[in-house]
């Protein structure tokens, strides 16, 4: 495995589960891409998307805030990009971020110009990208909605909508058809010696990448190691029931159209995996390398603690030989 600052690292997701992989992995490289998923459309992102017609900002936003450096100036204008408007008005829960980057990404014609801005206010370790230069949509096909017929399937459009189903999704797909891949984050995972996908929300973030056309095959024909790394919890809705192996078969489901995914390394948490023996037999399958380690924070088992994910990706690129 290269030293530190020579290794080339990509994380793909959003939100929290994005956050967490960032957290970790810049303990490990200085070199760090974020792709971001931009199919959000609940909360301030979902208000901002359909007022302005622009990429939803708060996943991006989190990424960079997950990115700063760490020099006082650096925290202070993360803080403040995390920072919501209270109150009962028109800003109310709005994060400053979000309109911050809003009014950059009217301004200026090349969203990652307008990220690389903010990304230099606040002395980010690494790069954010977008998955997509356009704001996209999401819709689902779910069973078990109705208790009284659990074989009927449900199209839901909409991540928010999504996330809060009480059915069980099986399949996602992206709108609108044939939408661009952000042409430098598909250079990134091309010339990457590490790529991570998860931990987050499955269907909704970690998902996503793959049915792009340009990013879905960079990540399917990579010769970087792609490490997977399990959620710790179930989500309410979009992976209640799911075993870890059907949520690596569900991934490799979705990247059909390109090939199909073959990660190199399996990431899980030792108390999320109720029976690792499942688990170890897809990774013999795919010729994947299994890291089972306790991932989780001590003071809050949803949360992952970032020198323990750190040890895992590290475990894990130097297992399956990347940068070598």
């Amino acid at each position: 495995m290269k030293e530190q600052n020579g290794l080339k690292a990509v994380a793909l997701g959003g939100g929290h589960g994005l956050r967490a992989s960032l957290t970790a992995l810049r303990r490990l490289t200085g070199e760090l891409t974020a792709i971001v998923t931009v199919a959000d459309d609940g909360g301030s992102s979902g208000r901002i998307r359909r007022e302005l017609k622009v990429l939803p900002p708060g996943d991006l936003r989190m990424a960079l805030a997950a990115l700063a450096g760490d020099a006082p100036a650096h925290q202070l204008w993360a803080e403040l990009l995390q920072h919501r408007f209270g109150g009962t008005g028109v800003l109310a829960g709005h994060p400053v971020g979000n309109l911050v980057l809003t009014g950059l990404l009217e301004r200026m014609d090349d969203p990652v110009a307008a990220l690389a801005e903010i990304a230099a206010l606040v002395g980010a370790v690494g790069r954010v990208l977008p998955m997509s230069p356009v704001p996209l949509d999401l819709i689902a096909e779910v069973d078990r909605f109705d208790p009284d017929d659990p074989v009927r399937t449900r199209r839901i459009r909409g991540q928010s909508s999504i996330a809060a189903t009480p059915g069980r999704v099986r399949e996602v797909q992206l709108l609108p058809p044939g939408a661009p891949s952000c042409a430098a984050a598909v250079d990134a995972v091309r010339e990457a010696d590490l790529v991570v996908l998860g931990p987050g929300s499955w269907f909704t973030s970690v998902i996503p990448h793959l049915l792009l056309h340009e990013l879905g095959h960079a990540l399917t024909s990579t010769d970087a190691t792609v490490v997977v790394a399990i959620n710790l919890v179930p989500q309410v809705g979009e992976t209640d029931g799911f075993s870890p192996v059907e949520l690596l078969r569900v991934l490799d489901q979705h990247a059909r159209a390109q090939g199909g995914l073959r990660p190199d390394a399996i990431v899980a948490d030792l108390d999320a995996v109720s029976d690792p023996r499942p688990l170890l037999r897809y990774a013999e399958e795919v010729g994947a390398r299994l890291v089972l380690a306790r991932l989780a924070a001590d003071d809050d088992p949803a949360q992952h603690d970032p020198a323990r994910l750190a040890a895992a990706y590290r475990e894990a690129a130097a297992g399956a030989g990347a940068a070598g």
